[in-house]
């Protein structure tokens, strides 16, 4: 049997850290009289007591941690917070069914930035800003989980950077070191934002908001207009640089701290990231220049920056590009599948994936051409054993087959074609908004049926957590024992 002990311990810590921060937007909606401070303040009270049981009547500490242990305790994490999460939006003005607060939340912790709330222009601040601080918390847990827990997990073929992490690169001795050093880099970048969008012409409110949504690769914004609201080509590149920022490895900031400073430009994910980018922006800008869509200059700006949202996972608009055409709808849902690199705050199935499977397929070619030849593939100058290479094939399979039954169950629910497929995608790869008129950047995912809410809830917890921390789970045997 599992001992949950040490498992209810580190939840009731996350709740208690949930509580403190829904007092933030509580204490916001005091200062400007808005009522909703009282329902801020009662769901931080329950949070804080359920947390604080948990605490008390659990307290073993970290010690005895086992692989099944750390399993159930990443999965709980995400699924808890996003329960307690969703009560601001179900008791708010805003009258939130729960399908839909949670669906709200489950967006904001997976920094997935697909949203039900029309309105956002008069909503509530308080309300605006738990839903930056449910991205922001997203970020930084999954920054710290991708670089504390999925290498000793070994999923997806994560545990590539057990040794970069905690060995070769000797940023830190342990892992709590390492994740108070991201901790730190990443509030740094938040406030650099934030002072820079208020720069800008932002208000500080604006500017705290997008500077959390944008390093944190979240995309929710305070606007139905989202960025596309404030209509500055100042602002546009400003965020497209943190999106980028957000979707480098943060270890790689540490190093760069401790005087490493081109140990970013050298890592082969990050140089393959912006080759990509580059290719995409061009393609697309290209072809709204050509087309007679835009002039060059405005093509652009509205290129770099929605291809940097799209292939982030950020999720922010300036355009519909559904209007675009469908070569550029093309694109941008081939790079919805793409992410940024690992270590970061971006999803979907990240750029060291694709180059640890073009390797081993390099390499079984030249096996096949020299069949008493000796090769090895090889990612960052290092081997890649075959159990990475392994790991890495089945995330790809396990990615298109999740995605592929999420897409049916959204068809069969009643969905359209290009809804049902871009909700999937957008879902499982937490990128933010689809395609079409009713998921697409204009629009919102309320008008969908319940069901298909909490299907996509599901997609995007599983995207987040790289699925087969999820669907380890349902194996009979992970509960034996």
């Amino acid at each position: 049997m599992i001992d949950f002990r040490p498992i209810a311990f580190v939840i009731g810590l996350l709740l208690s850290v949930l509580a403190v921060a829904m007092l933030i937007p509580a204490l916001v909606d005091a200062i400007i009289g808005h009522p909703d401070w009282q329902v801020f303040t009662a769901a931080a009270g329950v949070t804080l007591f359920v947390g604080g049981t948990l605490v008390l009547t659990s307290r073993t500490g970290w010690s005895g941690f086992s692989l099944r242990q750390a399993f159930v305790m990443t999965n709980m994490a995400w699924l808890v917070t996003a329960t307690f999460g969703a009560l601001p939006f179900a008791f708010s003005e805003l009258e939130l069914s729960y399908t839909d607060a949670f669906f709200e939340s489950m967006s904001g912790v997976t920094t997935t930035g697909s949203t039900v709330i029309n309105g956002l222009d008069a909503a509530p601040p308080g309300i605006l800003l738990w839903r930056a601080i449910l991205q922001w918390l997203g970020g930084i847990g999954i920054i710290v989980m991708a670089v504390a827990v999925l290498p000793i997990l070994q999923v997806g073929g994560m545990q590539l950077f057990r040794v970069e992490a905690f060995e070769t690169d000797k940023v830190a001795p342990r892992a709590a070191q390492i994740a108070g050093g991201i901790a730190v880099v990443y509030v740094f970048l938040t406030g650099f934002a934030a002072i820079v969008l208020w720069a800008l012409g932002m208000s500080v409110f604006e500017a705290v908001a997008h500077a959390m949504t944008s390093i944190a690769t979240g995309g929710f914004s305070t606007s139905d207009g989202s960025v596309g609201h404030f209509g500055s080509a100042a602002i546009d590149w400003s965020i497209s640089l943190f999106m980028i920022m957000g979707s480098l490895p943060f270890v790689l900031y540490l190093g760069a701290a401790r005087g490493r400073l081109f140990d970013i430009l050298r890592d082969s994910q990050v140089r393959l990231m912006c080759a990509i980018l580059a290719l995409a922006i061009f393609l697309t800008a290209a072809w709204l220049w050509k087309k007679g869509i835009m002039d060059l200059g405005p093509a652009l700006r509205y290129a770099t920056f929605n291809v940097i949202s799209v292939m982030t996972g950020t999720g922010y608009a300036t355009a519909d590009f559904g209007q675009w055409g469908g070569s550029v709808l093309t694109i941008m849902f081939l790079l919805m599948f793409i992410g940024g690199c690992a270590g970061s705050t971006t999803c979907g199935i990240k750029i060291f994936r694709f180059q640890v499977l073009y390797a081993t397929a390099k390499v079984q070619l030249k096996r096949l051409l020299q069949p008493n030849g000796v090769f090895i593939p090889y990612y960052n100058k290092r081997p890649i054993s075959e159990a990475v290479a392994a790991s890495v094939m089945g995330f790809f399979f396990l990615f298109i087959t999740c995605f592929a039954l999420l897409a049916v169950g959204l068809g069969l629910i009643g969905l359209d074609l290009v809804t049902a497929l871009s909700g999937a995608a957008t879902a499982i790869a937490n990128v933010g908004p689809g395609l079409g008129d009713i998921i697409g950047p204009a629009g919102t995912f309320a008008p969908l049926p319940n069901e298909a809410k909490w299907l996509l809830s599901a997609g995007m917890l599983l995207g987040r957590l790289e699925l087969f921390t999820v669907l380890v789970m349902l194996a009979p045997g992970f509960w034996r024992g």
